[in-house]
């Protein structure tokens, strides 16, 4: 019997410290690191091109906004993301679970007549398939002011 043990111990070992086995994890965090770094690509490169409807679509579901109202605050913003190795650099992602993450990177961003960067940290999630962000957080990155909402007069009776 404690033959037989020994024997049990000692391929449990060798089949947990194989290769297959023990660097498992690391590939599919990576991947899963690789495949939001694109995602968050791909969500700068929409908002860049202008193509807001697309772009609503890979923010996070909420009761908020419009795809319209989202679209024109959009297009109004002050800023849009900067063209090639400007748009993001110094990436990390910090992985929550297997369906949120939260990214960092250093973001270059385009105004009228002016370019900065601003370095922050994304909540990211990913709903139907796709990594998403949060559409307040593209709002606020590009400085998109409120829409006006029509206000009703009201009336006043002076005596």
């Amino acid at each position: 019997m404690k033959r037989y043990s020994t024997i049990f111990a000692v391929l449990l070992a060798m089949i947990l410290a194989s290769p297959s086995w023990g660097g498992r994890g690391v590939t599919d965090e990576e991947a899963v690191k690789a495949e939001v770094t694109k995602g968050f690509e791909r969500i700068l490169d929409l908002w860049r091109e202008g193509n807001y409807g697309e772009l609503y679509e890979r923010t996070l579901v909420s009761g908020k906004d419009t795809k319209e109202s989202f679209s024109r605050k959009m297009s109004a913003a002050r800023h849009k993301p900067s063209c090639c190795w400007e748009k993001m650099q110094d990436v990390s992602v910090m992985l929550k679970s297997p369906n949120s993450v939260v990214i960092k990177a250093k973001i270059g961003l385009d105004a009228t007549g002016e370019m900065e960067y601003k370095t922050k940290s994304f909540r990211m999630s990913k709903e139907f398939g796709e990594w998403r962000i949060s559409r307040a957080e593209i709002l606020s990155l590009a400085e998109a002011k409120k829409s006006k909402k029509s206000r009703k007069h009201k009336t006043v009776k002076v005596n």
